[in-house]
């Protein structure tokens, strides 16, 4: 496949920013010309870690750059809807990390922007990468089991993710943060598009902490062709436990099941004097200095994408399709009602 070299920003410097820089800087086809990041010496010491000659901390800077051509907007979540807007009226191709928006109605404003400015969108549902989940992909698509009924996804954090690892917490929620995954495994691997949606939510754990946030969600979804979906996530789990993540997936079809548990990846323990862990060996992986995983697998893609003048995996409509469900999500757990889509 012929490419050309693309050369990139990338907005939000953050521990998933780095991710970005990473995988760009071993990808052949790809150069990182500047760095964004509102916080200046996290931009500098950046731009200086991975050889970048040029960062700020104005992102219409780098936006209005004639030497970058498509940027990467690793920004929290409830930031991305004004700069992916001015991305696309500066005419760059973009990876949006998910969730796509923290609204509805931003994630419109998105969508209509790239659609006048005729520009490439890719949410970053990186979980299309997972090899177990493109396993069970194959299965369903193969007819191996047979027609898809149910689908159960656990996805959780430690409370560790809230209350130390982020400092926005409170401006999203861990629907945005978690859901916004499992919602498009759900779609994605049923080829379907949710019919309704009820949802619980409730609130306790983190507001004593000073986070007004809901601590988890359980979501029934209802796809259109008859399967049913059962979405649970939370962010209040023990620090103790030796993951991060508890991440487990049961699909079952007419004619077979599939169970995951992407927490443990397969890896045996470690212990060590004081603690026990379970190393990732899926989603953030340094493999003999090369960036591995389904997070720099999604990242790799796009790239590639964009080097060969091709459309992505994920489309921008994947994106506002996911939106509209969490959006949805949240409507049912404030009224107590179900919620419509079709």
């Amino acid at each position: 496949m012929q490419q050309h070299q693309v050369k990139l920003g990338v907005i939000g410097c953050g521990l998933q920013g780095q991710w970005h820089l990473k995988t760009y800087q071993a990808h052949p086809a790809a150069e990182v010309t500047c760095v964004c990041d509102i916080n200046q010496e996290v931009a500098a010491q950046q731009a200086q870690d991975y050889g970048i000659q040029s960062w700020t901390t104005d992102y219409e800077e780098l936006l209005a750059r004639e030497d970058v051509e498509a940027v990467s907007i690793v920004t929290p979540d409830h930031l991305h809807r004004d700069i992916a807007v001015a991305a696309a009226q500066a005419g760059k191709h973009m990876l949006l990390e998910k969730p796509m928006a923290t609204s509805l109605q931003d994630a419109e404003d998105i969508a209509q922007a790239v659609r006048t400015a005729g520009v490439t969108c890719m949410v970053d549902f990186q979980n299309r990468w997972n090899i177990t989940m493109i396993r069970a992909k194959e299965a369903i698509d193969n007819g191996e089991l047979g027609t898809p009924q149910m689908i159960s996804i656990r996805l959780n954090n430690k409370i560790w993710v809230p209350t130390q690892m982020l400092s926005w917490t409170a401006k999203t929620t861990v629907a945005w943060w978690l859901a916004s995954h499992a919602v498009d495994l759900v779609t994605w691997l049923f080829a379907d598009d949710v019919a309704r949606v009820y949802s619980v939510s409730r609130t306790g754990v983190l507001k004593q902490q000073g986070l007004d946030t809901p601590d988890f969600f359980h979501s029934i979804l209802e796809l259109s062709q008859g399967g049913v979906g059962h979405v649970e996530n939370c962010w209040i789990l023990g620090d103790a436990l030796p993951s991060l993540i508890d991440f487990r997936m049961e699909l079952v079809g007419s004619e077979g099941t599939v169970y995951a548990d992407c927490s443990h990846h397969g890896m045996s323990q470690i212990y060590t004097k004081t603690e026990a862990s379970w190393p990732d060996t899926c989603v953030y992986l340094d493999i003999h200095g090369l960036p591995r995983g389904l997070g720099p697998n999604a990242i790799w893609h796009f790239a590639d994408s964009m080097a060969a003048d091709t459309p992505p995996m994920v489309s921008l409509e994947d994106g506002v399709k996911n939106t509209r469900i969490v959006q949805a999500i949240h409507d049912s757990a404030q009224s107590g009602q179900t919620v419509d889509l079709m």
